[in-house]
């Protein structure tokens, strides 16, 4: 997190607390130009690590090569000489003590390696002393299997900052350490078509997707990062991004090492349109915070990462089942070219039960015209029900109208995938349905998707037909080819229009941050009046209001503030006002203001408040109260949250979190996925909200997480009344904590 409580930055301050932070690691994987920090100082572009050399290096160095029998490093050099002689390899062991390995001649130490090598395989318990070795000899990666690190407590997270900073000081890149030898698996090569690269830090968790070979779907590389002391899951990232053979990446996460890096990382692959799946865990992860603010207590830890990769377009996933089906799909299918779904079964009960599921998944499915379903009728009894889900009654088996219907669904212009659940073999009626299904996905460039829902799977249908083709995406549930459906259409409308909002992110201090700057008490709470002119600098409207200190002044203020007033009691430790009676609204006369004054001061001095004044405040007319602020997270730093607001917004906890930068199209965004985003369109006969103004603020309240993010610990506008369309939004009360 970053640290800083003085002014504006310079570029070496700026670039030291990248690095403080957990940035990324100077040296080759950052491009460090003054034009790529953004105004927070974070990174706005890191340069690709070039890992052709790790997955396909041309010399290899076994350190502690071993091929006595009975030793688990024999097993490792074993499995590492057949990999490096497939993909052309040369492998020199290292053993002080050997004179050969599996008759390869050893070295003695890696002094004595007898030429340039571009990956060590580091088979010792303590890889610290041999990357010391390495350093003077040119070598490009490094793998540590060994345990024993940050996964074993504080004494191994020491040993393995010790081994990061020999890493960074050699100038090689280090996979692990607590990493396996999924790296170095027998990939098929016999396999076409665009393949998935995976990336996990527990090697087990990633079988599932591995065995997807198995079914015909190609794999091209495995990334197992274990700790992360150096390479991280960013960097694999960002390179499987830019190769050219990979369609779709495949992530098994259990925690991000930097944030930043993985959203350009990700942002890397939304540029270049491939899709992302990924497995997070950590949901249930508690993420509660003893924050003052409102905003502080809506969202948790896991809510960030949430909607972080959901700005970034990847697709998260709960399950390895869907990891494996969601990332196939995505590898593999052509762009849609209508986002409706089609369901075409051979019972009306399944046809239904997977219409509501579909429609419950966010897909839409579209009412087939008068003209297609009569079209259809031509094939299928006039009294069953084709308007979609389409029932056959039973597919055709003795002629060619079985064909004809499937390419009739496929021919509609509003139907961009064909969906078929077919809960269990009944042969010859399921055998000639899958073969018809996979002859018309052949002739069509719309996606056809087939459940097989035998518990068994060992039909001839469906191990040599259905997975023998390259065209039917075919999964064994329901609900895993319609979530994975809705990502396929999620992740190419989402990089259609794709714009990284790293382009547009600010770099230099906006005029309002020295105003803001000369505002901020490090450590402290800011009274509500300060806060109000926090917001006021970066030109977010706050009602007319004047600070007293005597019943006398109230009375004048009021006078100019103009009638009705709102009166607020407003000190540095007040964080609710309401709850301690310190609030008095629509006050109407001189006396009423007098009474208030006094009140108010009472309630301060019985519960022990120091004020710094009484607010006399404009009172606002009617509007949709939201809450609107920003806090810090741990990994991305600070964040902007926006949701319903007023007295019962924990109650509700109905908010959207996005981190900076982004742009209009994520604010936005935010208020759409907010439960009760009805009110802002007007219920009940009220006039709809001003939309376009509440999304104003949502942005400078971003410009505002930027520029202070070393200042501001949390910022909370709540209310802020979103008056009606055309009126703007009012800042009515804003808390702020000082980092």
């Amino acid at each position: 997190m970053l640290g800083s409580t003085h002014g504006t930055l310079t570029t070496d301050s700026r670039r030291a607390r990248v690095i403080a932070c957990g940035g990324q690691r100077p040296g080759p994987a950052v491009h460090d130009r003054v034009d790529d920090l953004d105004v927070s100082g974070r990174p706005l572009y890191t340069d690709v690590p070039d890992l052709t050399r790790f997955f396909r290096p041309e010399s290899v160095a076994v350190i502690g090569a071993s091929d006595a029998e009975g030793r688990p490093n024999t097993g490792i050099t074993r499995q590492l000489l057949a990999w490096a002689e497939r993909v052309g390899a040369r492998v020199h062991p290292v053993h002080p003590t050997r004179p050969s390995v599996f008759g390869i001649p050893c070295a003695a130490s890696v002094a004595a390696l007898p030429g340039p090598v571009d990956l060590a395989v580091l088979l010792v318990a303590d890889p610290l002393p041999v990357i010391r070795e390495l350093a003077d000899t040119k070598v490009k990666f490094a793998v540590a299997f060994a345990s024993g690190f940050a996964e074993t407590g504080e004494t191994g997270a020491e040993a393995q900052r010790r081994l990061a900073d020999a890493v960074r000081r050699s100038g090689l890149r280090l996979l692990g350490p607590n990493t396996n030898l999924n790296a170095f698996e027998h990939f098929r090569e016999d396999l076409t078509g665009p393949a998935i690269a995976l990336i996990t830090q527990s090697g087990h968790q990633g079988r599932p997707v591995f065995a997807l070979q198995e079914l015909g779907i190609r794999l091209s590389h495995w990334a197992p990062t274990g700790n992360e002391a150096d390479l991280e899951t960013a960097d694999f990232l960002s390179w499987f991004a830019e190769q050219p053979e990979v369609g779709a990446i495949a992530c098994y996460v259990e925690g991000l090492k930097d944030g930043r890096a993985f959203l350009l990382a990700a942002d890397r692959a939304a540029r270049r349109k491939v899709p992302v799946v990924a497995v997070k865990v950590g949901r249930t992860e508690a993420g509660a915070r003893t924050a003052a603010s409102h905003t502080g207590k809506l969202t948790g830890a896991d809510d960030v990462v949430d909607a972080a990769m959901r700005q970034f377009g990847v697709v998260r996933v709960d399950g390895l089942d869907e990891l494996q089906d969601t990332a196939a799909l995505l590898a593999r299918a052509r762009a849609p070219l209508a986002d409706g779904v089609a369901v075409y079964s051979i019972s009306g009960g399944t046809g239904a039960h997977a219409a509501d599921l579909a429609t419950a998944a966010g897909l839409r499915l579209p009412r087939l015209s008068e003209a297609k379903q009569a079209e259809l009728h031509q094939w299928i009894p006039e009294y069953l029900s084709v308007a979609n889900p389409v029932d056959n009654g039973g597919h055709p088996v003795g002629d060619h109208r079985g064909r004809k219907i499937i390419d009739a669904l496929l021919a509609d212009p509003s139907v961009g995938a064909l969906i078929c659940p077919i809960t269990g073999p009944f042969p010859p009626l399921s055998d000639r349905l899958v073969a018809d299904l996979v002859e018309a996905a052949e002739e069509t460039d719309k996606l056809v998707c087939v459940v097989w829902g035998s518990p068994v799977g060992t039909e001839a249908a469906y191990r040599e037909v259905l997975l023998g083709s390259s065209r039917v995406a075919t999964f064994r549930t329901v609900g895993n080819c319609l979530s994975a459906v809705r990502a396929w259409l999620d992740h190419h409308a989402f990089v259609g229009d794709y714009r990284s909002p790293f382009d547009e992110a600010p770099r230099t201090p906006s005029p309002s941050f020295r105003k803001a700057e000369a505002l901020m008490h490090p450590g402290q709470q800011l009274s509500e009046h300060a806060a109000k002119q926090l917001l006021r600098a970066y030109g977010i409207r706050v009602p007319r209001e004047q600070l007293v200190t005597s019943a006398a002044a109230a009375v004048r203020a009021a006078a100019q503030v103009g009638y009705p007033v709102v009166m607020k009691a407003s000190g540095a430790r007040i964080a609710h006002k309401t709850e301690l009676g310190l609030v008095k609204i629509g006050l109407t006369s001189a006396s009423q203001v007098r009474d208030a004054y006094r009140e108010l001061t009472d309630i301060a001095r019985y519960e022990g408040v120091e004020l710094d004044g009484i607010l006399v405040c404009q009172m606002v007319g009617q509007g949709v109260e939201m809450v609107v602020g920003v806090t810090h997270d741990d990994l991305f730093g600070p964040t902007v949250t926006a949701g319903l607001g007023g007295v019962l917004v924990e109650v509700l906890h109905d908010a959207a979190v996005r981190v900076p930068p982004f742009g209009e199209d994520q604010a936005r965004a935010m208020l759409g996925e907010l439960r009760g985003r009805a009110l802002l369109d007007g219920v009940r006969g009220r006039p709809p909200a001003d939309r376009d103004a509440l999304v104003e603020v949502v942005l400078r309240v971003q410009r505002m997480a930027l520029e202070l993010g070393d200042h501001i610990a949390e910022l909370d506008i709540n209310p802020l009344l979103v008056l009606p369309r055309g009126q703007g939004a009012v800042a009515l009360d804003a808390l702020v904590v000082c980092r």
